[in-house]
């Protein structure tokens, strides 16, 4: 596997001259002979240059460092600065296609992909052996893979590009059908996993990780034995482990060639540091820019593995104490001491849910401050091997009900070391009905802060029952309307492609 450092400074110029793909334009064609002429896909380091362009997509917004604040918009977080993503009022039925935010979750998985179909309709040229070139390829379609189901779960029908569009016009065409999309992300996901190494490296595409993505778009498409056969494989072949460490899954020092991370976006600091206000350890740790609900709160089980509701061992006066590990390795909880290293407790700001996230915090950056040196580079996890596992006992609970697969699987999570939750209670969850919710449950205190929230809730249908059950920190109810499952198009686009249709109710 050729390691590629998605992030030097070096590369940054030849990426941007590649990756100046239109947003606004139909990612027509960008005046790049400077580069596809002859001074450009010569020898394999152009090649690398751009596939690097390639990967640095997936810093861009909600494909990388802002992926954890899409948790404000589900039930497991509210965002404290509406305008920063406009969540507070989505979460209030408040969008249209004018809403701002709309640009971020449309523009920049398009820019990722005209990058990679600029790179795969050059890389041909370059003299290099047909397996290295299929291997670079692949990793390039693993990630249009991704830039696409990206948009599927935003959109649900959108506009495929094969190809770099001939001219502006050509690239106004209408959108294909959910169907087709899935159909040519799985095309691109085969092809990833005929062709890339069975290895690991957590910022690379590698078979297992084009493996576990494929995984998700056929729970997606609620093609369950699929499903389950792919993950199994995962999980048989060996490749990849749960970390021994939770807490640590999420912090620089303890993320490199960590075991269970199976793709993720990489920064480094302190010239590719995370984001545009200095990242997770000022605006989580510090600012509390999003706080938990407190109904994630209460999701967080007692030591016995019982919900709160039933735990002899739950307080009310003392609701933290005997409560899963991950929740206080998730949140830090109220009269929770941070000491910085002359000993005095670094204060984190007010939020209005009184619970801000601890989760991919580095406290050992304290005290956190606007200096150079003290800029966040923790990488952004989209997939790690405890997905796997829960993707696995979902599809097969959906399969066949429950069996010794399924409930091995969730308590592998649950059983980790650092955490030791108890297994599952099969005498309560023992029907598929019952054990598809405790699935559920315990994605989502597993994954709390990952931004997973947001496409479980409208991968299984349950947003607009949830939401109408909370209500915002000002006590004004949340909504969610069923065309709110799919994303409005940006106005904008609409106005400039007379193909494009309208999501309904918008």
């Amino acid at each position: 596997m050729r390691k590629i450092n998605i992030i030097p400074d070096c590369i940054l110029l030849i990426f941007v001259l590649m990756t100046i793909s239109c947003k606004k334009d139909f990612l027509d064609k960008n005046p790049l002979d400077q580069i596809s002429s002859g001074t450009f896909w010569k020898t394999e380091d152009d090649v690398k240059m751009a596939l690097t362009g390639c990967y640095s997509r997936l810093q861009s917004n909600f494909l990388g460092f802002d992926r954890v604040f899409l948790e404000a918009y589900s039930d497991n977080a509210y965002e404290q600065f509406t305008w920063w993503f406009d969540f507070a009022d989505f979460q209030l039925g408040n969008i249209n296609p004018s809403t701002s935010t709309l640009h971020k979750f449309y523009d920049n998985p398009y820019s990722g992909i005209a990058s990679c179909n600029f790179f795969l309709e050059n890389v041909d040229k370059t003299p290099i052996s047909d397996d290295a070139k299929n291997e670079y390829k692949a990793e390039v379609k693993f990630l249009r893979a991704l830039f696409y189901f990206d948009l599927v779960n935003y959109f649900g029908p959108v506009i495929i590009y094969k190809e770099t569009p001939a001219n502006v016009d050509a690239a106004k065409i209408k959108q294909s059908s959910i169907a087709d999309a899935l159909a040519f992300i799985y095309e691109d996901l085969d092809n990833a996993i005929a062709n890339l190494p069975d290895t690991r490296y957590e910022s690379n595409a590698v078979k297992g990780s084009a493996m576990a993505l494929k995984v998700r778009v056929l729970l997606y498409d609620k093609k369950w034995q699929e499903a389950a056969d792919l993950a199994n494989q995962i999980i048989t072949g060996g490749v990849f482990q749960l970390s021994t460490d939770y807490k640590g899954l999420f912090l620089t020092t303890t993320q490199q060639d960590n075991s269970e991370i199976m793709f993720s976006t990489r920064y480094s600091s302190p010239n590719n540091y995370q984001g545009d206000y200095l990242g997770y350890d000022i605006q989580l740790g510090w600012q509390a820019w999003i706080g938990a609900t407190q109904d994630l709160i209460d999701d967080y089980e007692c030591i016995d593995g019982k919900p709160i509701s039933l735990s002899s061992l739950y307080d009310p006066a003392n609701p933290y104490k005997n409560r899963d590990p991950r929740l206080d390795m998730t949140i830090r909880l109220p009269g929770e001491i941070w000491l910085d290293p002359s000993g005095v407790n670094f204060p984190t700001d007010p939020n209005p849910t009184g619970y801000s996230f601890e989760k991919y915090v580095d406290l050992s950056r304290l005290p956190f401050s606007y200096s150079k040196a003290n800029l966040t580079d923790q990488a952004m996890i989209h997939i790690r091997y405890a997905d796997v596992l829960l993707m696995y006992a979902e599809a097969k609970n959906e399969v066949s009900g429950p069996d010794a697969g399924v409930y091995q699987a969730i308590n592998e999570v649950r059983g980790r070391q650092g955490i030791n939750m108890p297994p599952v209670d099969e005498t309560i969850y023992n029907t598929q009905a019952t054990l598809r919710d405790y699935i559920r449950h315990e994605r989502r205190v597993e994954f709390a802060l990952e931004g997973e929230r947001f496409f479980d809730i409208r991968r299984w249908h349950i947003a607009d029952t949830k939401f109408p059950t909370l209500k915002n920190p000002a006590g004004v109810p949340l909504k969610f309307d069923e065309k709110n499952y799919l994303l409005p198009f940006p106005q904008s686009e609409i106005d400039i492609d007379p193909e494009l249709d309208q999501n309904p109710g918008y």
